[in-house]
C-alpha cells in the first residue's frame, strides 16, 4: 500500500485521505495509519494550504527520501511483476502445448 499511496501523492499532493481510500479501495483508517507511518519515517510531509472553499486542507509532499523510497519500491514491484509475468507465460505455453498434443477437451 505504501507504493500506491506514494504514487498517488506524487501525482496529486492535494488528495485527501478519503480520496486515497476510495482510489485504493481500502479503509480510511488503513490509509491514515500508512500516511502517519510515511510521515514518521520522513517519506512525506504534510503541509496546509487554503482550499478554494476557504478551508484549510493538507497537501502531502514527497520528501527526497520519499522519492528514493518510491523508486526502490517501483524497482521491487517491477521485478516481482516481471517474475509473475514470466511464470504465467510459461504456464500458458505448457497448457497450450498439452492442448495441442490432444490433452484438451
Amino acid at each position: 500500500m505504501r507504493f500506491r499511496i506514494l504514487r498517488m501523492l506524487q501525482d496529486d499532493p492535494t488528495l485527501s485521505q478519503r480520496d486515497i481510500s476510495r482510489g485504493l479501495g481500502v479503509s480510511l483508517g488503513g490509509v491514515n495509519y500508512c500516511i502517519s507511518a510515511l510521515i514518521e519515517v520522513g517519506h512525506i510531509k504534510a503541509g496546509n494550504f487554503m482550499a478554494s472553499d476557504s478551508k484549510l486542507k493538507y497537501a502531502y509532499l514527497l520528501t527526497p527520501a520519499g522519492v528514493a523510497e518510491k523508486a526502490a519500491l517501483t524497482r521491487r514491484f517491477l521485478a516481482r511483476k516481471m517474475r509473475e509475468h514470466e511464470a504465467l507465460r510459461a504456464e500458458i505455453e505448457a497448457v497450450r502445448a498439452e492442448f495441442e498434443r490432444g490433452g484438451g477437451d
